[in-house]
């Protein structure tokens, strides 16, 4: 069964997928951490593969950037491959001293601006929740492995430069009630919602508006080993 945007076949998705926003970071945590991955998709290089953790299928596939793109990727694999569950793991930027570059972080709510859920579905709600089954699944590994998982308000912005009239970073996470920023997970939550599916995002911060720390790209595709180790264990668990 292939759809306009993903060439695999029926059967080809676990029930659960891990969905980075770049395709390198699907393709390192595929060949890492996975058994005998397999690329079941690669249409406009958006790489998808599924194999086993600890004998469990599971798949990680990428996103792209931005709502639209994760709409679409998201959207398909809940409706059109009967994936279950959905976990994000990706990067975010810090609006807060007490979330430090480095930090894993897991969304209670996104909140954003986007028309994206009131186009889709005619949700004119501006704060999306994941699924809270997930999430405390997520919670509870994380706690059994020892990981110091923050809990935040993850501002999902439609863009990534802004003017400058629309205020300084400090003005939007006060207007946004938000601690950190990315650009998907909003449009995720809606979909898994209005699909009858499950999707949590878990972030690494990867720059802080704060303290001007900033990861390299290349340290963001292979650096984020705990954040892909609790997505991975809570995985193996669903």
């Amino acid at each position: 069964m292939a759809t306009p945007h993903i060439s695999a076949a029926e059967g080809a998705f676990a029930k659960t997928v891990l969905m980075p926003g770049d395709p390198l970071r699907a393709k390192f945590i595929a060949e890492t951490f996975l058994t005998d991955p397999q690329l079941v998709t690669s249409v406009r290089n958006v790489l998808g593969y599924t194999g086993t953790y600890k004998g469990k299928p599971i798949s990680v596939m990428a996103s792209g950037m931005g709502m639209p793109s994760i709409g679409i990727y998201s959207y398909e694999l809940f409706k059109f491959y009967d994936v279950e569950n959905i976990i994000r793991i990706g990067s975010a930027g810090s609006y807060r001293d007490w979330l430090n570059v480095m930090d894993v972080t897991l969304a209670e709510r996104a909140v954003s601006a986007s028309t994206f859920a009131q186009v889709q579905g005619g949700v004119a709600e501006k704060s999306i929740k994941p699924s809270a089954e997930l999430n405390a699944a997520i919670q509870r590994k994380a706690k059994e492995l020892g990981i110091d998982l923050k809990m935040s308000v993850v501002h999902s912005s439609d863009v990534f430069y802004s003017d400058p009239s629309q205020g300084t970073w400090e003005d939007i996470a006060e207007r946004t009630g938000s601690d950190c920023v990315e650009m998907e997970s909003f449009a995720l939550f809606h979909n898994a919602n209005m699909l009858g599916k499950r999707a949590a995002c878990l972030l690494t911060i990867s720059d802080s508006f704060v303290s001007h720390v900033e990861l390299t790209a290349e340290e963001r595709q292979n650096s984020f080993t705990e954040m892909m180790k609790l997505a991975l264990e809570t995985a193996f668990e669903l």
